[in-house]
This record gives C-alpha cells, structure tokens and sequence, in this order.
C-alpha cells in the first residue's frame, strides 16, 4: 500500500530527504508492478519521446523563426528591470527630497527656481543617473556574450548552416545547443526591443518619480511615507505578479487593457513586445503613458509645491487633496 507508508526518524527530516526516499520508493514499486505484469522497464523508457516545436512566424515579410522560450526570458527580464528601477530611483528621489525639506536647503533654492523646476530637476537628474548605469551594464553584457561567442564560434554561420548544426551537429563538429541559442535570439527583433524598453523604462520612472516625489514633500520623514506608498506600489506589484499572465495569452483582453494603462504598461507591455506586439496597441500604449505622465506631474507639482515648505504637520489625503486647489 504506498499511501500507508510512514518513516520513523529522531529527528524532523528534511523536504530533500523526504523527497528522495519517496523518489526511490516509486521507482522500486513501479519496477515491481511492470515485472509482475510483464513490461521491461528499458523498453518502456525506449518508448518515452521527447517532441522539440520550432515555431514558424507568419509576417506580411513572410516566415520568420520565432522562440517563446527567448521570447518569455527576454521579456521577463526587461519588466523585472523596469520594476526593478522604478523601485530604486523612486525610493532616492523620495529620500532626497526629504533631506532637502528637512536640512531647510530647499527654502534657499527656490528663492532662484520654482518648486516644479526643481521637481522636474531632481527627477531628471536621478533619471539620466540611471539611464547611465543601464546603458553601461547593457554595453558591458554586450561585450562579454560578443567575446563567449567569438572564442566558441569560428565560422560565421549562415541560416542554412545553423539549421544544419541544430539538425545534424555531427557534421559541425559544434554543440546544437549554441546553434539553438543562436537561433533564438535571433528569431527577436533586438532593435524593437531595446528602442521600446528605453521609452517605457523613462517614461514609468518619470510617471512615478513624480509620484515619489510629491510624497516625500508631503512628509517630514521617512517613516511617515509609509501610508503614502501604498497607492503608487500596487499597480506596480499587480503588474509584475499578472505578468505571468502574458505568456498563456499575449493578445487577450486582460493583457491588452494592462499594456494600455499608464499605471501598468512599462512592465506588461514589455512582457508583450518580444512575443510581437500590433503596432495600434504599441503607438496607444506610448500615447497614454505620455498623457500619464503630464497629468501626474501636473497633479504632483500641486503637491509640491505646498508640501515642500511645510514643517510640523502630519497630513493625510483630506490634506492633500486641499492642496490639490490652492491657487499660486
């Protein structure tokens, strides 16, 4: 009976443990059970096959090799950087101004700048510093893959010799795995990737950094943001985790209205672009991103612009909203 089984031990064993004993287990009763019925278990792992789909893209330019695997890296890791950053910059905007609310500096800056000038200052500032930085670790992979391949790749490979290695690697004399990569890094359109995830990386870091910022100059401290972040971390969270959601359909509904709305489309949509995206949804969602960003700004400069001059008051979104109408 393998469901009555029990293990009597000292000590509480761990999951690894459990794992294998049951491992060994299984495969000592189905060894069993296939001799009492009379199957060999070497030909019963004979006719276990493994099926390998190359799928093939129809495009008005005709057919295209496509890889979801490539695909779903490819696209997982521009969103996760997306989140990623906005997180980080976000958060150092927000501290900044803080120190500068809270040090008194900012009281002598905008005697010479206005408080949306030096929102627009700091967010920018913070963004080239992170742009910067992304390009130098995307320039610096770059270069290493570029010295990997060239040291493992001595010929350079057509289409039709690549397919050749994948399908017969006896007659390269190469590994069919480096081909397969090869291959499916180049079934995307790198170019539309990266140009696409430098406009969505800058524009959800401004939509946000605006957001951040306002918070920070609505507060007096760090501790005091906490009921502030909750409204600017949940689109982000809810996009990162539906993200998923993105590799069972990249043209449903769901997936669609995500990649459209501001709050959400750096990162959904950037799970989209490798799969391949229409160009209508792509245009919509950079339209609507632009338009976020200049209705968010617009709304936390009024924010700014109060709260960075104000000391001593714990505010709350009744607050807030007031400051929403003051008139300059």
């Amino acid at each position: 009976d393998p469901k009555g089984i029990e293990f009597y031990t000292r000590q509480n064993p761990g999951i690894e443990v459990q794992s294998y004993i049951q491992r060994i287990l299984k495969e000592e009763i189905e060894s069993r059970k296939l001799q009492k019925a009379g199957i060999d278990r070497e030909t019963l792992e004979n006719i276990k096959t493994k099926i390998t789909i190359n799928t093939i893209k129809l495009s008005e330019e005709g057919e295209k090799d496509s890889s979801a695997v490539a695909s779903t890296i490819v696209g997982y890791f521009a969103s996760f950087m997306i989140y990623f950053f906005i997180f980080l910059y976000g958060v150092q905007i927000m501290r900044g101004v803080i120190e500068e609310k809270t040090s008194r500096i900012v009281e002598i800056i905008i005697s010479s700048v206005k408080p949306f000038q030096l929102m627009m200052g700091k967010i920018t500032g913070i963004a080239l510093v992170g742009l910067t930085q992304l390009l130098l670790w995307v320039i610096l992979t770059f270069g290493i893959t570029s010295v990997i391949f060239s040291f493992q790749q001595t010929d350079n490979f057509k289409d039709e010799q690549i397919q050749t290695a994948i399908n017969e690697p006896e007659k390269t004399g190469q590994s069919s795995k480096m081909f397969e990569i090869i291959k499916a890094i180049q079934s995307i359109n790198i170019p539309l990737v990266l140009s696409t995830f430098v406009f969505f990386f800058i524009g959800g870091y401004l939509l946000y950094g605006a957001l951040f910022a306002a918070v920070g100059s609505a507060v007096d401290n760090e501790t005091d943001t906490q009921q502030f972040m909750l409204p600017i971390t949940v689109p982000l969270i809810i996009a990162i985790v539906m993200a998923q959601l993105v590799l069972k359909d990249p043209g449903g509904s769901v997936v669609f209205w995500m990649s459209i709305i501001p709050f959400t489309s750096p990162i959904i949509m950037m799970m989209r672009v490798p799969f391949g995206v229409p160009a209508f949804d792509l245009i919509l969602s950079m339209i609507l991103l632009i338009a976020g960003f200049i209705v968010t700004t617009w709304f936390a400069a009024k924010i700014y612009r109060v709260g960075i001059l104000m000391y001593g008051k714990k505010v709350n979104y009744k607050e807030i909203s007031k400051w929403l109408f003051y008139k300059t």
